[in-house]
């Protein structure tokens, strides 16, 4: 298929057609041989439905819009390491970009960067892209992520929501060449048309914060200085001592040797620098890290397990939505062997996944398709968490980055050591004081630091050790306190009705078990205690 430089929405030739076609059924065939398992997240039938309804439409779409469609197909895979290689930067997929860098802070979705021409709209908020609300061009433009879970899609799609062969194809703008953007700034909505430019080449390991030379960015005149996770991003790892909070501060933001000093060699040279001085916090920041060889990680896990800063409090690692693939492995390590306590946003990978890509080079077009061909699982097998969420969430806001303030690293330097909530509880229980057992279950629930721990299970577990010391009423008002903060969950009513049966109310103990069988079927142990109770 041959490639123009000219962007005019063209239809294809029928030669080209039958070309697009050859390449789709090719991918349609390859892409279940290679890859390890292609239908884990999707049907064989979704699969094969969207393949036919594509070469049923490719003779009424220009170029541009097969490349999406095909990109859109190859995301359906649902792994983050599938995907048309290179989109949008490959040279055979011409694509651009109009000249914003975006990102998805904690606060909606904000102008990082531009070009000067475009300097108004930098540090404002995106409102609208073509007819599209910033949600809903997110949206479509998540669709063409290739990803594992959502934080993959946060961390991509705002830098598809700037590509016009993209937002042209979702029917988002009429016309590639001139688009408008509505953006809010200084409580003032304003429209501007952005225009089309070469794609800038993506800049190193810190590519969402990092702008492209002589761009406007939203951090320029601000009095503060760089912050620590801004200041040297492109360097593969380094570290920094901050002796006045005796801090050790290490950036590791890509799985891979340097020219002239291995990883080996670095962590050497860092675990002699913290046996010989006094630390009494050490930080691992990962948030840039996107992986690389995972046997390179070893000499970092184990000076951490051998060092004295081992310790629940002491040691914190950074996490985000760029923590991806081999550094998502170490993080796993890190879960299994340290006392670490992660802070941030959770990673861009599951924490067991698909990996180690496959090159599938389409006849025609000579587009890259990857395909994982490995099943890393590292973790129990068991384990289907989307990600590794964090301890401490601390996701960062526009006015966070405009000011130059790191939120991971003021709640790290923050952090006071807590009681576990469970044990919270039941102090404030054999004290008799259900009231504040319940006061300490809310501010935990409702904290936002809080907000990617699920305390669900250590509630219920605190519910059956109440139970075993026969302390039945509070049992129940821990259960209830469960059942009323995650409604959804078949085993708080369960355990509920577990603890009213040991107390006696045959009512209670139905109606619980009944709400639990109804949303868990497989719940066959309750479906057994329910016939036995309705025939008392």
């Amino acid at each position: 298929v041959a490639q123009s430089n000219n962007h005019a929405v063209a239809a294809l030739s029928p030669a080209e057609v039958e070309k697009w076609r050859q390449d789709l059924r090719y991918l349609a065939e390859e892409m279940p041989r290679r890859h390890k398992n292609l239908f884990h997240t999707m049907t064989r039938e979704q699969f094969e439905m969207a393949v036919k309804r594509l070469d049923e439409r490719i003779p009424t779409l220009a170029r541009h819009q097969v490349i999406v469609e095909l990109a859109r197909i190859v995301a359906m895979v649902g792994d983050g390491h599938t995907g048309i290689q290179g989109i949008p930067f490959d040279p055979k997929i011409n694509f651009r970009s109009y000249p914003l860098t975006l990102y998805h802070y904690k606060d909606g979705l904000f102008v990082q960067s531009a070009d000067p021409k475009y300097a108004d709209a930098v540090g404002g908020r995106v409102i609208k892209i073509g007819n599209a609300t910033a949600e809903a061009a997110l949206r479509a433009a998540g669709e063409l992520v290739f990803h594992d879970n959502e934080m993959g899609i946060k961390a991509f799609a705002p830098m598809v929501a700037v590509m016009p062969e993209a937002l042209h194809t979702f029917g988002i703008i009429k016309e590639m060449e001139s688009a408008p953007f509505v953006f809010e700034k200084g409580g003032k909505q304003f429209t501007l048309e952005l225009k089309p430019i070469s794609r800038p080449t993506p800049v190193g390991h810190g590519t969402n914060f990092m702008k492209p030379s002589g761009w406007v960015d939203a951090r320029d005149g601000a009095k503060a200085s760089t912050p620590l996770y801004l200041k040297d991003p492109e360097n593969l790892y380094w570290f920094e001592y901050l002796p006045e909070s005796k801090t050790i501060y290490v950036q590791y933001n890509g799985v891979q040797n340097k020219p002239d000093e291995s990883i080996a060699d670095f962590a050497k040279r860092l675990f002699a620098f913290v046996d010989s001085n006094p630390v009494d916090r050490f930080i691992l920041d990962m948030r840039h890290n996107g992986g690389g060889n995972n046997y390179l990680n070893r000499p970092l896990l184990v000076g951490l397990i051998k060092s004295k800063v081992d310790e629940r409090g002491k040691l914190f690692t950074i996490i985000g939505r760029r923590t991806f693939s081999a550094a998502q492995n170490l993080i796993n390590e890190l879960d299994k062997y340290t006392n670490t306590l992660f802070v941030g946003e959770p990673t861009g990978e599951n924490v067991n996944f698909y990996g180690d890509p496959a090159r599938i080079e389409l006849p025609n077009s000579g587009l890259v398709i990857r395909a994982s061909t490995l099943w890393w699982q590292n973790m129990d097998p068991r384990d289907r968490r989307k990600w590794t969420g964090p301890h401490i969430a601390a996701e960062m806001t526009s006015e966070e980055y405009r000011t130059g303030t790191d939120p991971a690293l003021k709640a790290i330097m923050a952090y006071t050591p807590k009681k576990e909530l469970a044990e919270a509880m039941l102090e404030a229980l054999t004290a008799n004081n259900l009231e504040l057992a319940k006061k300490r279950f809310w501010e935990y629930k409702n904290d936002p630091a809080n907000a990617y721990l699920n305390p669900e299970g250590a509630v219920n577990t605190l519910g059956y050790r109440l139970m075993e010391m026969r302390r039945l009423e509070q049992a129940i008002e821990v259960f209830k306190m469960n059942v009323e903060a995650f409604p959804q969950s078949a085993n708080t009513y369960d355990s509920l009705g577990e603890a009213y049966m040991n107390a006696g109310n045959k009512e209670l103990a139905i109606k619980n078990y009944e709400k639990s069988v109804a949303m868990d079927t497989s719940n066959t142990n309750a479906v057994q205690i329910l016939q036995r109770l309705r025939q008392q």
